[in-house]
C-alpha cells in the first residue's frame, strides 16, 4: 500500500480499520444536502403564479448561489481545521435549519416572507456548497476505489438534486388548489425530516482526514495546462445545461403546457437530473487516463442538446424540450464524472478538495446562463441565442480535442490516498 504525506495538507487517517470506512453515510450526507439545494427549483413556477415579480424569484434563486460560490471556495479550509465529519455534520445540520427556514416563510407574507425564503435559500447554499467539495471528498476517501468513490459523490449528489425538485413540485401541484399556505410549506418538509433523522447518525461515521491545523496545500494544479485547456472550457456548461433544461425550456414552451406549468417543471428537473444520474456509470467507462475523451464526448452531447433546445424554442413543442432536456442531463452526467476523474488525476496530495471546490464554482457559474440570456432576449430570439451557444459549445469542444492527449499526468501523479 502506498502512502503518500504533505507537510500542509491533512493527513490520511489511517487509524480507522477498513471494515469500518463506509461511504454510505457520507453519500447520504451529501445526498441529502444536494435534496435542500435543488427543492426550490421547479417552485419557482409557484411563486410566479402566486404573484411574485420575476425580479423577487430572481433573486431568491440567486441567493442560492451567493452563499454556494464562497462556501464552495472554503469548504476545504474548513475541512482542513475541523475534519471532513465534522463539516459535512454542520453541513447537514445547516440545511435542516434552511429548510426549516424557507417553510416558515410560507406562513409569513410581503417584506417578510421574502427575508425568512432569502436567509433559507442563502443557508442552503452554504450547505450544498460544503457537500459538494468536502462531502464528495470525504465520500472518495471511505471507499476502497478511489475511482469509484469520485463516480459515488457525484451521482449521489446528483440523486439529492434530482429528488429534491421531483418530490417538492409534485407536493405544490397537488397543493397547488388547496386554500392556505400548505403549497409554500409542505414541499419543503420531507427534506427536513430525512436530514432530522441522518443527523444525529453521522458523528458515528469514520473520518478520513486528521484535523492537523496546518494550512492547506497552495493550490497549483488551476494554473496546469491541462486544467485550463481540457477541464476549464467544459466546467460552466455542467450547470450550465441544467439552467438551460430546467430554467430556459418551461419558459419557452409555458404556453403550450397552461395550467400544468408546475408540473412540467417539475418533470423537466427530475428527467435532467435522472439522465445525468443514469449515464454516470457509463461517463465512468469512456474516461481513459491517456486522452481526454469523455470531456470531448461530453461536449458533443451539449451541443447536441442545445441544439434540440434552440428547434424546441422555436416550435414551442413541449415534447421536444422533454428530450432536449434528457439529452442535456446526459451531457452534465458525462461531464461532471469525467472533469472530476481529471482532477484526481491532476490533484497533489491535500489538494482535491480545494480543487473540487474550485471546479463546482466554475460549474456553478454556468447557472448564470438563463439570466444572461433573460437580459439578451430583447436583441435576440431564444432560437437564435441558443443557435449561437451551439457554436460556443462545439468551440469548446475544439479546443478539448486538440489538447486531448496533452499534458497527461505521469501515471504516479494519481495522488489520491488509499482507502484500505
Amino acid at each position: 500500500m502506498t502512502t503518500t504525506h504533505s507537510p500542509v495538507s491533512l493527513g490520511f487517517d489511517r487509524s480507522v480499520p477498513v471494515g469500518r470506512r463506509h461511504w454510505t453515510g457520507a453519500a447520504a450526507a451529501v445526498f441529502v444536502c444536494g435534496w435542500g439545494g435543488n427543492q426550490f427549483t421547479p417552485l419557482l413556477v409557484l411563486y410566479r403564479e402566486a404573484g411574485w415579480s420575476v425580479a423577487i424569484v430572481d433573486a431568491l434563486l440567486s441567493a442560492y448561489v451567493v452563499g454556494l460560490v464562497p462556501g464552495l471556495l472554503v469548504a476545504s479550509r474548513l475541512s482542513a481545521r475541523f475534519g471532513h465529519k465534522r463539516v459535512m455534520t454542520a453541513a447537514v445540520a445547516v440545511s435542516l435549519l434552511s429548510g426549516l427556514m424557507t417553510a416558515a416563510g410560507g406562513f409569513a407574507s410581503g417584506s417578510t416572507m421574502i427575508t425568512w425564503i432569502s436567509v433559507g435559500r442563502f443557508s442552503t447554499g452554504a450547505a450544498a456548497a460544503i457537500a459538494m467539495a468536502a462531502g464528495t471528498t470525504w465520500v472518495t476517501e471511505l471507499s476502497s476505489d478511489p475511482a469509484a468513490g469520485t463516480r459515488r459523490g457525484a451521482l449521489w449528489l446528483t440523486l439529492g438534486f434530482a429528488a429534491g425538485p421531483g418530490v417538492a413540485g409534485l407536493l405544490a401541484q397537488l397543493l397547488s388548489t388547496s386554500s392556505g399556505h400548505s403549497a409554500m410549506v409542505v414541499p419543503y418538509l420531507p427534506h427536513v425530516v430525512l436530514a432530522a433523522v441522518l443527523l444525529p447518525m453521522l458523528p458515528r461515521l469514520a473520518e478520513t482526514r486528521i484535523a492537523d491545523g496546518k494550512p492547506v496545500a497552495r493550490l497549483t494544479v488551476a494554473r496546469n495546462p491541462r486544467f485550463v485547456r481540457v477541464i476549464l472550457p467544459m466546467a460552466p456548461w455542467i450547470f450550465g445545461s441544467a439552467g438551460i433544461a430546467y430554467a430556459i425550456m418551461p419558459q419557452v414552451v409555458g404556453n403550450s403546457v397552461r395550467s400544468w406549468g408546475l408540473a412540467y417543471s417539475t418533470l423537466l428537473t427530475v428527467c435532467t437530473l435522472g439522465a445525468g444520474a443514469l449515464v454516470q456509470p457509463l461517463a465512468k467507462r469512456l474516461d481513459h487516463h491517456g486522452s481526454a475523451r469523455a470531456v470531448a464526448i461530453s461536449m458533443a452531447v451539449m451541443s447536441a442538446g442545445l441544439a434540440a433546445s434552440a428547434i424546441a424554442a422555436g416550435t414551442g413543442s413541449p415534447a421536444l424540450a422533454l428530450a432536449a432536456a434528457i439529452t442535456l442531463g446526459l451531457a452534465y452526467g458525462i461531464a461532471v464524472v469525467s472533469g472530476l476523474l481529471e482532477l484526481q488525476r491532476l490533484a497533489a496530495p491535500g489538494e482535491l478538495a480545494t480543487l473540487t471546490g474550485v471546479y463546482y464554482a466554475l460549474a456553478y457559474s454556468g447557472f448564470l446562463l438563463p439570466t444572461v440570456l433573460a437580459l439578451l432576449a430583447g436583441v435576440a430570439s431564444y432560437p437564435t441565442l441558443l443557435s449561437g451557444l451551439v457554436l460556443i459549445a462545439l468551440s469548446g469542444m475544439l479546443v478539448i480535442l486538440r489538447h486531448s492527449r496533452a499534458h497527461l499526468p505521469a501515471p504516479a501523479a494519481h495522488r489520491l490516498p488509499e482507502a484500505g
